[in-house]
């Protein structure tokens, strides 16, 4: 199994490596493969604007979305395996709601900006920050929720229920703001991978690897949780604790990526199941990994679909991941009986 995991890891990385590639030839901007080889190279571009183009815009986008996808994937995985559920993702505690609620109130309710005394933030930073802090303060909820109540299912509940309460107040926002408001949320939702800039590239991936170190450093716990919590206990794993750890690493995940991204869909739910397919094993020592890469994989090859109409226009992200997500949950609904997942 683990050369079976080491063999899929080598073409993930080889099949990330060409999407990479395609992302940074194909745009709505035909430029030579070779002159965007000598842009990478530190060479001078034949045009100033084709430099400007793949290291402003292209580049950025590129990393972005294969951390974006093996943030959400990881997510998916961890959260699938806390709660004994495949069909948990990392919307399932309300934590992207979260998000969405913090953008909605910078959006609908303070007209793009976040002022606090004499301090006004405005533009694209608000937003950001909005969603930072509505992720964050839903994941907060959920682990005071975590030291009252011992019973994962108990606690998935009260992660759906917040969804609900964030969602109604996103539509009761929706319903008494400008339409220029409601028109930007709207675009905010569909998601994109072009919200994050060569400067804050640095500050996003930070954070990004510091969740997905995290969740490396968690294997151990999530392979002794298959086994059952009693199991775990047996084993010397503190419950409570990993669990918590596994809600702020997921936390981490959904807030980064939800506040620059927008809320992206299916691919934490639908990546962990394809690994499993591919692997036939829960271990989380090769399940882990394969997880990451398919998911980063997944976004890089949902962002080259986005942007192959060129010139006609980018394709909503969350148009083209149910494409490829819901398929995936069909297959697994159906053949549950045949699949073993969490052995």
């Amino acid at each position: 199994m683990k050369n079976k995991g080491t063999q899929y890891g080598i073409a993930l990385s080889a099949l990330i490596l060409l999407l990479t590639g395609a992302n940074l030839l194909f745009g709505s901007v035909d430029i030579p493969a070779e002159a965007v080889w000598h842009i990478l190279t530190g060479g001078e571009a034949e045009k100033a604007s084709w430099s400007f183009i793949v290291w402003e815009s292209r580049l950025p986008q590129a990393v972005t979305a294969l951390l974006c996808g093996m943030a959400l994937a990881a997510s998916g995985l961890m959260l699938q395996t806390t709660f004994n559920n495949p069909l948990a993702d990392p919307s399932i505690l309300g934590i992207s709601s979260g998000a969405s609620l913090g953008v909605a109130l910078v959006m609908l309710a303070g007209a793009g900006t976040i002022t606090a005394g004499t301090f006004t933030l405005s533009g694209f930073i608000s937003v950001i920050i909005g969603a930072f802090i509505g992720s964050m303060t839903v994941m907060g909820i959920i682990l005071f929720f975590s030291t009252l109540v011992k019973n994962s299912i108990m606690l998935l509940i009260i992660g759906i229920m917040t969804g609900y309460l964030t969602s109604s107040t996103i539509s009761l926002l929706n319903f008494f703001s400008t339409a220029e408001g409601v028109h930007s949320y709207m675009i905010w939702g569909m998601g994109n991978f072009g919200g994050v800039s060569l400067q804050q590239l640095p500050f996003f991936g930070l954070f990004t690897v510091a969740g997905l170190l995290t969740a490396v450093l968690l294997i151990k716990p999530l392979n002794a949780l298959l086994l059952g919590t009693r199991y775990a206990e047996n084993l010397g794993i503190n419950i409570r604790r990993t669990r918590n750890l596994l809600l702020i690493a997921t936390g981490l995940l959904t807030a980064m990526t939800t506040a620059f991204c927008g809320p992206v869909s299916f691919i934490g739910l639908a990546v962990p199941h394809i690994a499993r397919l591919l692997l036939g094993t829960s271990n989380h020592n090769s399940l882990l990994p394969v997880t990451m890469l398919t998911g980063g994989a997944t976004a890089l090859l949902c962002h080259f679909i986005c942007i192959l109409p060129g010139e006609s226009g980018i394709i909503p992200l969350n148009a083209v991941t149910p494409l490829l997500g819901a398929p995936v949950i069909i297959y697994v609904i159906v053949n549950q009986r045949k699949i073993q997942y969490f052995n």
